[in-house]
């Protein structure tokens, strides 16, 4: 598990946003203290932080990248991301399993609406086309996450929204999980880099 003081370890991105076209959205929320976007890996970079399953993930969820499908409604977001060695070295062929909530806090537990995995490219990019998941009791919005890349260890995470009101009263949300996020036409942009532990 990466050590409190990861945030300050790290530079971050700048004018580099503006030529990906990421930036940070706050959606007319709450807004956080300087919010900063996804950190620019660096050598020696300590490795995404992990956290818990929770309840409702499901194994052998279909290999897609677009989980919209027709009749479901929510804001669409195109998550889009690397995952890098600590030593910012894409990899290719790893394992990005993403599950979540529908637009009413619900998850699907007896399919796989809003479930899917895919296989990094050979310059460590993932995609997924899918939505923005309401928060629910207990928690504010979120994604969940595994990785895992040939020869490493298997990393269970979350993504968060900035500016989310219920962000700070949910005792699992980390700042160092923070996605960068930006409007994109009727939908958003998200991105978040992950660091796996190896070299």
């Amino acid at each position: 598990m990466s050590g409190p003081d990861q945030s300050t370890r790290r530079n971050f991105l700048t004018g580099a946003l503006a030529t990906t076209g990421f930036a940070l959205g706050i959606d007319g929320a709450v807004a956080e203290p300087a919010l900063a976007p996804t950190p620019q890996c660096h050598d020696g970079d300590a490795p995404t932080m992990r956290e818990t399953e929770g309840p409702f993930f499901k194994p052998r969820s279909p290999e897609r990248t677009d989980l919209l499908e027709p009749g479901l409604k929510g804001v669409p977001v195109d998550l889009t991301g690397l995952v890098l060695s600590r030593s910012c070295r894409p990899l290719a062929g790893a394992l990005v399993d993403l599950w979540h909530a529908d637009d009413d806090g619900e998850y699907d537990n007896t399919g796989f609406r809003f479930r899917g995995h895919q296989l990094t490219d050979g310059q460590g990019r993932f995609r997924f086309r899918t939505i923005k998941p309401a928060a629910y009791v207990g928690r504010t919005r979120h994604y969940h996450v595994k990785l895992q890349a040939p020869g490493s260890r298997l990393l269970t995470t979350q993504l968060y929204f900035p500016g989310e009101p219920l962000n700070r009263r949910d005792g699992l949300f980390r700042n160092e999980l923070l996605m960068q996020v930006a409007q994109a036409g009727d939908g958003l942009s998200a991105r978040f880099d992950f660091i796996l532990d190896m070299r």
